[in-house]
């Protein structure tokens, strides 16, 4: 016997596919924007929603999950990571205190990740307010190559670590779902 997932996807155009090409709310028709700001705001946004593509349709005990043991992955985990991250990419563009870590130390984002409805509501809408807060902080350095924050860190290299830190999370998300019920990633 094997208790793992059939593979299965909602496509039916395109069967290899998270959704069909029309239904796929991440709108890549087209010319990409203009200029490297909106092109790097441009994939942000769309690794955004992917990461909240794979958290859809599951409940609290799924999103929860470490479906690749040993590590204490799961997608709840993930998001709360995220909130961290976004809360910590502020502190790099501040000249103050570093922003308090909102779940605890040292992977309490993963380990409090529990299969309880009201910390998957909370963990979402802290995603949504960290999520605002940082684009408005960073909002206010559009010149890409301007250096900000104690460490001096141009605006260009933090945009860009943005994209790569919600890429790399939306693999481990495709890996994850696919644990969880079979459904495959585009």
């Amino acid at each position: 016997m094997n208790d793992q997932p059939a593979r299965w996807s909602q496509a039916t155009v395109h069967p290899d596919m998270w959704t069909d090409p029309a239904d796929d709310p991440r709108d890549s028709e087209g010319p990409g924007p203009d200029g490297e700001l909106a092109t790097l705001q441009d994939f942000l946004t769309s690794y955004r929603l992917t990461l909240r593509m794979k958290c859809e349709g599951l409940d609290a005990e799924q999103l929860a999950r470490r479906s690749v043991p040993p590590s204490t992955m799961s997608l709840l985990g993930l998001v709360r990571h995220l909130v961290e991250v976004e809360r910590d990419w502020r502190s790099w563009i501040s000249e103050g205190d570093p922003v308090p870590k909102l779940y605890g130390a040292r992977d309490a984002d993963f380990d409090g990740a529990v299969a309880e409805q009201a910390v998957v509501d909370a963990a979402f809408v802290d995603l949504e307010r960290e999520q605002a807060a940082t684009d408005a902080a960073l909002a206010e350095h559009p010149d890409l190559g301007k250096r900000v924050g104690k460490d001096r860190i141009v605006v260009r290299e933090l945009m860009v670590h943005r994209v790569e830190e919600y890429a790399r999370h939306c693999g481990h998300a495709d890996l994850l779902r696919e644990c969880i019920d079979g459904r495959v990633g585009q």
